[in-house]
């Protein structure tokens, strides 16, 4: 196996991009000392990631155990998180509290950028009991920043290869009652392709914090996206189309508010929504061919109540309840040149209430969290999950055991889609049962997972059943694996860390025969790598310079090659290597920055017969005024 480091150097604090904090929230709902947690969390600051030149949350998770990123070559194309070998639609991801998954837990990660961005955690293994569906495999909280001290103002501006541009200005300060940040990005890009391949993608970001006393507080973020992507290509990754296109735009907004009740007592609401205006064009090419539009309006609202006792001695017990309401409404219509039009059409809500109950009771150099949920939906009925994990403290050595249960509610699309394909709605949520341990020795961790995924939801092109339906419950598949990590310090200022995931898949049962299906039994699950490897090397260049050189190796996986005749689409696809370095160089009031991504131009293909982006230059800088 080749094996290529990883370095990453940095600055203003000489320290490996991901660092594990004392406290940590997404795990356990509430603030936790970390060493009371017995699931696998990692926390990425939004400064170090800045740093290294990263700008989108996708960019963020490549060097996290157990996460395998894939995206279809350009800017802006379909960008998808493996979590634990689970499926793409598995991984919660929210900002500061808000889902930003699709009803049924789909997600694009590829206009999710770093902008305004304080801190990312991530909690891998289920977490249904506490987040409800999607939370099969993990959940990714993106927090967003609320300044503090004297105003400072911040411009940024960037530029490079494929024409790509990058341009924002920002605020943020505070006092001691009141803390605010606010940020507009705008991004773009010429592409890959020679045409049809533009990528534009505006941010405005906002957030604010008010703590009138030291028993009150509140926050408010208001996240507005708009982007735009132009795409050439066909389902095989060749490049046809003159004029096909998508774009989505939309506000998010979320609000806390918190209240100590008593020496032992708070409490916490909260509310948010996430909407999302979705547009696909495309228009035939020359007179004769056919052509699709669709325009869809898409909304998930969230509201909970969470009450939390502490005792004395550092045992916690949490309860609350959940209601979410998710809708979409759309029209969509496919124009055939030979048969003329055919519309379709989709208007379709659902709601759900999730009541949930969670201890932390540390006992000596132990721990235990126990906890339990139920959720009551309004098309499948109740569904109950449950999570148990266990902490103990040797001298300098953490062990870690965990037990939960995951759920995954089905799509609008697979419940009630009436077009070419014919949804189900008798289809039964997609379930999970985990298990993990783990040990922790100074810059050492290592964790084993082992979970069984039921209930998956199957397509299958020829209608099956007494209802001629297209999608289908199937038996399972497993994933498990090893998740090994090292963090540590050369020098003073040079630290080194490499994250390391071994994962084994397998295909149980399957409703389908298909050769070229996404559930084949005995067959890995397509696009998980049995390896990756991200090592990461970091040093100070004196009292004004970072650099950061980095590399991603990705081992072989299957997938399916949609170029290749029908029955021979499923193929192994060979290994390969991302290298980039970023640096820094400050002055009084500007800092000069620059990026190489793909170092050695490595041309192996993420995903079969789409390119991948070659070696990348970005160049620019930030100037800032205040304090």
């Amino acid at each position: 196996m080749n094996v290529l480091l990883v370095l990453a150097l940095s600055v203003q604090q000489p320290q490996d991009t991901v660092v594990l904090k004392p406290v940590v929230v997404t795990a356990t709902r509430v603030p936790v000392a970390a060493d009371l947690v017995a699931s696998a969390v990692t926390v990425l600051r939004g400064s170090d990631l800045v740093a290294r030149g990263i700008h989108t949350v996708a960019q963020a998770l490549e060097t996290v155990p157990g996460a395998h990123v894939v995206e279809t070559g350009s800017f802006g194309g379909q960008t998808s998180l493996f979590m634990r070998g689970g499926e793409s639609d598995y991984t919660k991801v929210l900002l500061d509290g808000v889902p930003l998954n699709q009803a049924g837990g789909g997600i694009d990660l590829a206009h999710l950028t770093t902008d305004n961005i304080d801190r990312i955690e991530i909690v891998r293994g289920p977490v249904s009991v506490l987040y409800g569906t999607d939370a099969v495999t993990g959940v990714v909280q993106v927090f967003t920043r609320t300044g503090q001290g004297a105003a400072q103002l911040g411009a940024d501006v960037r530029g490079g290869t494929y024409g790509s541009t990058e341009g924002a200005v920002d605020m943020a300060g505070g006092t001691r009652t009141i803390g605010y940040s606010a940020r507009v990005s705008r991004r773009s890009s010429d592409g890959l392709y020679p045409y049809n391949n533009q990528y534009r993608n505006s941010v405005v970001s906002a957030g604010l914090r008010v703590a009138p006393d030291a028993r009150t507080d509140a926050s408010l973020t208001y996240r507005y996206g708009d982007d735009i992507y132009h795409f050439p290509t066909d389902g095989t990754g060749a490049p046809v189309d003159s004029n096909q296109r998508s774009a989505e735009r939309g506000p998010l907004l979320s609000l806390s508010a918190g209240r100590v009740l008593g020496r032992h007592l708070d409490a916490r609401v909260t509310a948010g929504f996430k909407e999302a205006r979705l547009f696909y064009d495309n228009e035939p090419d020359s007179p004769g061919q056919d052509g699709f539009w669709s325009r869809d309006f898409v909304r998930r609202a969230t509201t909970s109540a969470v009450l939390n006792w502490r005792a004395r001695a550092g045992a916690s017990v949490t309860g609350g309840i959940e209601y979410e309401d998710q809708r979409q409404r759309g029209t969509s219509q496919f124009t055939s040149a030979a048969f003329g039009p055919f519309p379709d059409s989709i208007d379709v809500r659902r709601h759900n209430t999730g009541y949930f109950a969670q201890a932390v009771v540390p006992a000596g150099r132990a721990a235990l969290t126990l906890g339990s949920r139920l959720d009551d939906n309004s098309k499948f009925g109740t569904h109950p999950t449950y999570r148990g994990g266990a902490v103990y403290r040797l001298d300098q050595v953490r062990l870690r055991v965990s037990v939960g249960t995951g759920f995954k509610e089905p799509t609008f699309f697979e419940n009630f889609a009436r077009g070419f394909a014919v949804g189900n709605p008798k289809l039964k949520p997609e379930r999970s049962l985990s298990w993990e341990v783990g040990v922790e020795r100074g810059a050492v961790a290592v964790t084993y997972f082992n979970q069984r995924f039921r209930d998956l939801i199957e397509y299958s092109p020829t209608p099956v059943g007494p209802d001629s339906v297209n999608y289908f419950n199937v038996g399972g598949a497993i994933a498990d694996g090893v998740e090994a990590s090292f963090d540590g310090r050369i020098t003073a200022r040079v630290a080194f860390s490499a994250k390391y995931t071994f994962l084994h898949t397998r295909v149980q049962q399957s409703g389908s025969s298909d050769p070229d299906g996404l559930f084949v039994p005995g067959k890995s699950l397509i696009r998980r790598p049995a390896h990756a490897l991200a090592p990461v090397l970091a040093a100070t260049l004196g009292p004004r310079a970072r650099v950061t050189l980095a590399a991603r190796w990705v081992g072989r996986r299957d997938d399916l090659d949609f170029s290749r005749p029908v029955g021979q689409r499923r193929v192994t696809r060979d290994p390969y290597t991302r290298v980039s370095v970023a640096g820094e160089y400050a002055l009084t009031r500007v800092m000069l920055t620059a990026s190489l991504e793909n170092v050695f131009n490595d041309q192996a293909q993420e995903i079969p017969g789409f390119r991948p982006r070659g070696r990348t230059v970005m160049v620019g800088g930030r100037v800032s005024v205040g304090r």
